[in-house]
């Protein structure tokens, strides 16, 4: 296939070495600095770029009708609108907080726990994300995946970053220098607690997931995720 990368960072670097490993071909490197030249040429684009790019980088692909999947966080206030988009131009969009088989199995492995715990009102819910200290939002995209399926399964109204209240999921959110990614999710009680973490070693696993995406979407049409790529429905 022929690739768009739109964002050209560490992660689209990583990306772009795992993709011609894989028999792809780079036909743009888009950055804060350059144009879309070459954009037209592309059977699908990947998007990790920044939150205050994702939309237009989003709706130039879809535009153009090219499949995009996209795993910039921080601009989902705008997600109705790429769906409308996505659906009025009959194109192909895929977004996914988090492109790793192993978090996409995590979050799978988080809605069952907390199906199963919210029978249990002693044991009290609480989770931490860490980070690089260059990703810009917080908390992660991955974060806010988990915490809302924690409060769809569970009887809590939100979850919060900020001072905590009774009935809300605290996420505790740090920032280190060269962590790729840690999420974990604890239920502590009086007398035991129960905690599932998922620590990423690199960013490998999330560049090969957003190619292995973006190979499944090439030739479809509609919206997706990654259970529909991993077929987790």
């Amino acid at each position: 296939m022929k690739i768009a990368l739109l964002g050209y960072g560490k992660m689209g670097q990583v990306i772009e070495r795992i993709a011609l490993e894989r028999g792809h071909e780079i036909v743009l490197k888009k950055t804060s600095t350059t144009s879309y030249e070459g954009l037209e040429h592309a059977d699908v684009a990947i998007d990790f770029s920044v939150p205050n790019a994702a939309v237009v980088n989003i709706t130039s692909c879809l535009n153009q009708g090219i499949p995009v999947v996209s795993g910039t966080t921080g601009w989902l206030s705008h997600y109705p609108d790429i769906v409308t988009l996505c659906t009025e131009k009959g194109g192909a969009f895929l977004y996914g907080s988090n492109f790793s088989l192993g978090v996409n199995l995590f979050f799978e492995l988080n809605t069952y726990l907390a199906k199963m715990m919210s029978k249990f009102n002693s044991y009290h819910v609480s989770m931490e994300e860490i980070h690089h200290t260059q990703k810009l939002d917080k908390p992660s995209g991955t974060a806010i995946t988990l915490a809302e399926s924690i409060v769809q399964n569970t009887g809590l109204s939100n979850w919060t970053i900020e001072q905590p209240t009774t009935d809300s999921l605290y996420i505790d959110v740090q920032r280190i220098e060269e962590v790729p990614g840690t999420h974990s999710v604890t239920y502590n009680s009086d007398v035991d607690y129960i905690e599932i973490k998922h620590v990423a070693h690199n960013r490998e696993g999330f560049a090969l997931g957003s190619i292995v995406a973006a190979e499944w979407i090439f030739g479809k049409q509609g919206v997706f995720s990654m259970k529909d790529v991993l077929d987790l429905k």
